[in-house]
């Protein structure tokens, strides 16, 4: 047994102390899906303990990394939730129009920080970046409720799909693909098509460690890792530990909205008129999902996982086959009354601030929640301080 394998079983007692005691008396933030099997369950405390191991570099963690562990970066106001870190990217978009992802220079995500044996080695204290190369700051999102997004049909989101604006409305949100031609649907650019590609990346990208399917170390700013900086054997992390995290990041419930008074209620259908809804969808339904609590589950989400235009004052960087520096994937908003910076890369500290910022595809209804009156501007802002 691993030292983390070993951790993982030691703390599986308390982590099920610590789901029992928020499980009753209503949903509390970092929670389990409802209708989880026992095994499923278990699964998920299990998981929980892997999300909350900071890995060391004996343990495999760099020799790039942005964090030791998924919950140093994914913890307000629980694990799982939103934080304050913020990642660098950087990409290049060519003139024949490939969006090129600076791999061989170490792209696209530049971590901030490294290992003493990597920093002895080369006297740096994070990877450099391409001079002159276009970034794009991240905040950290949460992840509740990414297991029901993973759910949701392929078709659903092609269907979403209006790339030509055949309806006229205005909006034209469109399909990323991944480099391989898959649908994605992860990242503030629809990216990552699965869930568990995008937390197995994550290990690799965030923390420096190699897993089953990412065995390779990378480079430092694309130069070869030196000799002795990083010795733990491949794969770091282990195929079951990974699955474990997927276990755990894929049943954590979305937060789950506030009653809705009057005035909420009055904002919702504001929210609606002006046109917000007509990208952020209030309502997706999942498919068939050998997990029950996931399968054919309509769910509150506030997103259509497309990229859409939202004009240049936001634009940075290109990514993948699709995504243009000004395209986003519309952010879902199961949890955003837990968040405290807005928007791609944090620039906004409200809601309000980040819906002023709205341009490109939404510049109609930022400008029609401009000119409402107060009393209907304060209503939609209540409600979307319920979600």
């Amino acid at each position: 047994m691993t030292p983390l394998a070993a951790t993982v079983g030691a703390a599986t007692f308390l982590a099920g102390l610590i789901w029992t005691s928020s499980c009753y008396g209503g949903r509390a933030a970092g929670d389990p899906l409802d209708g989880l099997t026992g095994d499923q369950r278990d699964g998920f405390r299990k998981g929980s303990v892997v999300f909350r191991q900071a890995f060391t570099p004996r343990t495999g963690l760099g020799p790039l990394f942005n964090g030791v562990s998924c919950a140093g970066c994914h913890n307000q106001p629980v694990p799982g939730g939103n934080g304050s870190f913020t990642q660098v990217n950087a990409a290049v978009l060519r003139p024949d129009g490939f969006c090129d992802p600076l791999a061989e220079q170490g792209g696209p995500v530049f971590q901030l920080s490294v290992t003493p044996a990597l920093k002895s080695a080369l006297g740096i204290d994070a990877e450099p970046i391409p001079a002159g190369a276009p970034r794009g700051n991240r905040t950290t999102p949460d992840v509740f409720g990414f297991g029901l997004l993973d759910a949701v049909p392929e078709s659903t989101i092609l269907n979403l799909a209006d790339p030509e604006d055949a309806n006229g409305d205005g909006i034209s949100g469109r399909v990323n693909r991944f480099f391989d031609g898959r649908v994605g649907r992860f990242g503030r650019k629809a990216l990552t098509p699965t869930l568990a590609e995008f937390n197995e990346g994550a290990f690799h990208v965030e923390q420096g460690l190699t897993a089953p399917n990412i065995l390779k170390e990378g480079t430092i700013g694309g130069q070869p890792i030196p000799a002795g900086v990083d010795p733990v054997p491949e794969p770091e992390v282990s195929a079951e530990l990974v699955a474990l995290a997927n276990a755990y990041v894929g049943t954590i419930a979305p937060a789950q909205p506030k009653d809705l008074g009057g005035t909420e209620r009055r904002g919702e259908r504001i929210f609606s008129s002006i046109g917000c809804a007509k990208c952020h969808i209030p309502t997706l339904r999942t498919g068939d999902h050998p997990i029950k609590a996931l399968a054919n589950r309509e769910f509150t989400a506030y997103t259509d996982l497309l990229l859409h235009d939202m004009g240049p004052d936001l634009a940075d960087i290109c990514q993948g086959l699709v995504a243009t520096p000004s395209e986003f994937r519309t952010e879902p908003l199961m949890a955003l009354r837990l968040a405290r910076r807005y928007l791609h890369d944090g620039r906004a500290n409200s809601t309000e601030e980040a819906v002023e910022l709205h341009g490109g595809e939404a510049t109609d209804s930022r400008d029609v929640f401009r000119s409402l009156s107060r009393s209907d501007r304060n209503a939609l802002l209540r409600f979307l301080g319920t979600l």
